[in-house]
């Protein structure tokens, strides 16, 4: 068999917009001198990567809120509900990640199963996912280090402050640390490594001390009714209903056995990220056992961490009770304990840092991928001489990532970074499938069990929570698709490698 061509498979598929790239081929490129990328992470350094992203905000925020409006107690039983949908498919991207340890994440595993325009589908969708999620969280970031300035008494001049209710402003701290952390991205993915390493220590550490010290103030008559009963939500309207209100005027409910499953569709925002530790797979110095370990590790790690500190905030204060803007901290603070509050608030700033880099990290990987397949300018494909990294893509992205978190407030766009890694969770799942019958001789050191219903299963669940979304989300997602089928025909389709050995073949 031709490592050039791959196998007779790939060339009956080698033309047109479906064609798809060999996996030899894919591990072939990664080879080239200038286009490598430096193997130095280990399976602890990917599930520290894993931690690291999932572990943000949410954790302090978002299980509060959703205990007060949509599940009560039973919140946790939502964690694990997301936990579940999550562990499908991861077990999908473990298999891909350990058959093709190529960057690229779902770019590369689309590329070798579903065909060139599906793979730049894909890799146009984790642009947004990646790079927007990344301009998300440092503007967060910079709302919790502001008012932890503001409590010692700094104050940053409104016009640098960002831009709030209607007035323009510069966010300079979301600025100044994507540039930051581009800077530490492009010397090395080891040193990213270890500074994650740093900051999950005392992010879990925080997390931890939540867990141990709330456990001592549980009142166990906060837990009745464990799942309240079910109250009907006075439906929304236009473009701001869920998309499955829409299509099937499906009625939602708060509370209940069904306010689990909505709040599920909430709270699985919170596991987003543990899927760009497979954009590693090429640094990872053993990808075919490290890669599936990192996924699945760091994804046990954090449900339950989730679970706990769920079952410790509906433990500390009522349900009904809970505030929904810093719900951990404040029933701390109404229990009497303003310090615990404090090192929440410290935790959740220090752990932003993380979840920023990480996503860049993930971006700048994809970006490569797409541009040393020709598919995006070759220029941004070059790796450092040096740190082996891929600093031209790193470099372009940080700063376009950087001024768009200083320059724009984007709560209402949080909701494409969604949309986008469940469309990835999709085409994953399905790309499992193919490139099983397709290529059932490749050597798999991780399986996915019970092929085809686990991914089947990972589809559902992902298509589900995306009817979920308002349909302003699906409107704006699809803008941006439009924009990435201009840019493919009329940049990538042209100077696609695989194309143009596909063109040199047909001539000899």
């Amino acid at each position: 068999m031709s490592t050039q061509h791959g196998t007779p498979h790939d060339s009956r598929r080698s033309r047109g917009l479906f064609r798809t790239k060999s996996v030899e081929q894919s591990i072939l490129d990664t080879e080239e001198p200038e286009h490598t990328l430096k193997k130095s992470l280990s399976a602890l350094d990917l599930t520290v990567f894993g931690v690291g992203v999932v572990i943000g905000t949410g954790i302090f925020v978002l299980t509060g809120k959703i205990a007060k409006e949509q599940a009560g107690p039973a919140v946790a039983l939502s964690f694990v509900v997301a936990g579940v949908v999550c562990a499908l498919a991861a077990l999908c991207y473990a298999e891909f990640a350990s058959t093709v340890p190529v960057a690229g994440s779902a770019f590369t595993f689309s590329y070798a199963s579903l065909g060139e325009l599906p793979a730049w589908i894909i890799g146009w969708d984790l642009i947004l996912e990646l790079a927007l999620g990344c301009a998300v969280v440092a503007v967060g970031w910079s709302g919790y280090v502001r008012s932890l300035l503001d409590s010692a008494g700094l104050h940053l001049p409104a016009g640098l402050s960002g831009t709030h209710e209607g007035q323009f402003g510069f966010d300079l701290l979301a600025f100044l640390l994507v540039l930051l952390l581009t800077g530490i991205l492009v010397l090395g993915a080891k040193l990213s490594s270890r500074v994650t390493a740093v900051v999950v220590g005392i992010k879990v550490t925080v997390v931890l001390l939540v867990i141990v010290a709330g456990a001592f103030f549980i009142n166990g008559a906060n837990y009745t009714p464990f799942i309240p009963p079910s109250e009907p939500v006075e439906a929304d309207g236009g473009l701001n209903a869920p998309l499955i209100q829409l299509m099937f005027g499906f009625t939602p409910a708060n509370f209940g056995t069904m306010g689990i499953f909505a709040a599920a569709a909430v709270v699985f925002f919170a596991f987003i990220g543990f899927d760009i530790v497979a954009t590693a797979a090429e640094e990872t110095r053993n990808p075919q056992r490290d890669v599936p370990r990192g996924i699945l590790g760091s994804l046990a790690i954090c449900t339950i961490l989730y679970v706990a500190v769920s079952i410790v905030v509906t433990g500390m204060e009522k349900y009904s009770k809970l505030s929904t803007d810093a719900p951990l901290a404040d029933a701390f603070k109404d229990l009497g304990h303003p310090f615990y509050a404090g090192v929440i608030s410290f935790g959740a700033a220090v752990g932003l840092t993380s979840v920023s880099m990480i996503l860049l990290l993930g971006q700048s990987r994809v970006f490569f991928a797409m541009s040393r397949d020709g598919l995006l300018p070759r220029v941004f494909s070059k790796s450092h001489p040096r740190f082996g990294t891929p600093y031209r893509s790193t470099i372009a992205l940080g700063v376009v990532v950087a001024v768009v978190a200083g320059f724009t407030s984007i709560d209402e766009l949080a909701e494409l970074v969604n949309i986008g890694t469940l469309f990835a969770f999709v085409v994953v799942a399905v790309g499992v499938i193919l490139l099983r019958r397709s290529r059932p001789d490749l050597p798999r050191s991780f399986r996915t069990p019970l092929v085809p219903l686990v991914p089947v299963l990972s589809v559902a669940a992902s298509v589900w929570l995306m009817l979920n979304l308002p349909a302003e989300t699906w409107v704006r997602f699809a803008f941006w698709m439009v924009a990435g089928f201009v840019i493919y025909f009329l940049y990538g389709r042209k100077h696609s490698r695989l194309g143009i050995r596909t063109r040199e073949a047909a001539k000899d």
